[in-house]
């Protein structure tokens, strides 16, 4: 059986609310692929009281049919019942768990969750009583509630202004894996490569477990990406975008005109930016916004000195950059033209786009590298006002010591070399940041590199480094 690879802090969740004495609402949920089921499935080593996976696209009595041969399944029962609406799907689960010893911890696993809930059923209210009017007054259930469909999950269970309300007693939210999980998992299947060659796979499908586990450590990484992506029409990453999206979001096509966009431009775009391309606004973008984020396809942070109407959003999702910069309309039929690429234009001004979005998710490791992984931090984006001087830092560190971390990330495959010209214009950008700032703060210089500076005495602008190796560091 494949080995659980990281996911420490979820282990000891689940374990604390399994031994808590009392009844327990727990909701796991995520992306699609990130691992929810394995999670749990792994944990509890499928010991489950009763466990229960929606059906996509199912009527209502096709639901319930799945579930009474479930329900018979697991119960021993010699008959499978009839039912007709979920109330009395969940008053036999009610009558099953009834009959076992009141002291052993009962665990009911349901997964995909929100698929159970089809057109006109009355799944919610059912769900509700069975937990108001039975579970919660009990202190031998673990309800663990698992779905990818995250609008779903955020209006039906969270925002529930019913039956549910405020009874969650846990949401799990899984992250994809950080770097240094991800050269855990490859290095648990035999994989050998560098770190180099691990953080451009990451900046290609990023740290989502699936993604990775269709790699094979006999091929190489340029191999992996046309097998996955380019080899025919039905390649595997080459599919996926179509059913991502549309397994998160209600009305998935706004929050893909969004992603789009953010894909457009390397430094973001501020919510008033992204309404005015998409014509989507008010309380609807809101959400769109805040459920992407939420996800972790993109990143919402603060323009330098701006309050929350200058938030600027990135695109952070590696799979969904790499699939618009190089896919997404591609009608070459090239089934190696990742290959053919290689060394273009286009890829190293990808990778460069690509990297800065590293360095960005591992903030905390780039902290931990400056020394200053405890100290109270702000981390934003600066653009300057004069529009003589298209001139902007994609990431500031604003330290509690009075120190501000300007800091330029550079993705090289050697070491980086800094000339006189790009001297002059990082202290030409400093200049600017400390004059439209008026900052009586320190301005420190930070270069953020694959593998750190290559000796020149143009150096000398530069105040700390941090390479690649520090990114793999345990968030």
């Amino acid at each position: 059986m494949e080995k659980l690879i990281g996911r420490e802090y979820e282990q000891k969740v689940l374990a604390r609310y399994l031994q808590s004495g009392r009844s327990e609402l727990v909701v796991v949920y995520g992306r699609r692929r990130i691992g929810k089921t394995f999670l749990v499935r792994q944990y509890f080593k499928n010991r489950f009281t009763f466990s229960y996976v929606g059906r996509h696209n199912l009527s209502r009595q096709e639901q319930l049919a799945c579930f009474a041969q479930a329900l018979a399944e697991q119960s021993s029962s010699p008959y499978t019942p009839a039912l007709s609406n979920w109330w009395e799907a969940f008053s036999q689960l009610e009558h099953f768990l009834e009959g076992l010893p009141k002291k052993q911890r009962k665990v009911i696993f349901i997964d995909e969750i929100p698929w159970m809930d089809s057109p006109k059923s009355d799944f919610m209210s059912a769900l509700e009583t069975f937990w108001n009017a039975w579970a919660d007054h009990r202190d031998d259930i673990l309800f663990i509630a698992c779905g990818s469909a995250t609008s779903w999950i955020v209006k039906k269970i969270f925002k529930n202004r019913g039956g549910l309300y405020n009874r969650v007693t846990c949401r799990l939210y899984l992250r994809p894996f950080c770097l240094a999980e991800v050269e855990e998992y490859l290095r648990s299947r035999r994989f050998v490569w560098d770190r180099f060659q691990i953080a451009q796979c990451y900046m290609a499908v990023g740290g989502i477990p699936f993604y990775l586990s269709l790699l094979d450590p006999a091929e190489s990484l340029v191999q992996h990406i046309d097998r996955l992506f380019f080899a025919s029409a039905n390649a595997p990453m080459r599919t996926e975008f179509g059913e991502l999206y549309a397994t998160l979001f209600s009305h998935h096509e706004n929050y893909i005109k969004v992603v789009r966009l953010l894909a457009e431009r390397r430094e973001g775009f501020t919510r008033t930016e992204i309404s005015d391309s998409t014509g989507l606004g008010g309380s609807s973008l809101t959400t769109i916004l805040d459920e992407l984020e939420r996800c972790d396809f993109i990143l919402g942070y603060q323009k330098w000195g701006s309050k929350a109407k200058g938030i600027i959003y990135r695109l952070t999702d590696a799979y969904t950059l790499f699939y618009y910069k190089f896919v997404n309309g591609e009608r070459s039929h090239d089934t190696q033209r990742w290959q053919h690429l290689m060394g273009k234009p286009q890829v190293a001004a990808w990778q460069g786009f690509s990297f800065e979005l590293l360095c960005l998710l591992h903030l905390q490791q780039v902290k931990a590298a400056l020394g200053i992984a405890g100290m109270e931090t702000s981390a934003s984006a600066w653009r300057s006002q004069n529009k003589d001087v298209r001139s902007q830092i994609d990431l500031v560190i604003d330290r509690a010591d009075r120190i501000i971390n300007l800091c330029e990330m550079k993705f090289s495959t050697q070491q980086y070399a800094i000339t006189k010209d790009y001297e002059d214009h990082l202290r030409m950008r400093m200049s600017l940041f400390a004059a439209e700032s008026r900052t009586r703060k320190g301005l420190s210089v930070t270069m953020v590199t694959t593998f750190g500076l290559l000796p020149s005495r143009h150096n000398g602008i530069v105040n700390s480094e941090v390479t690649l190796d520090a990114l793999f560091g345990k968030p």
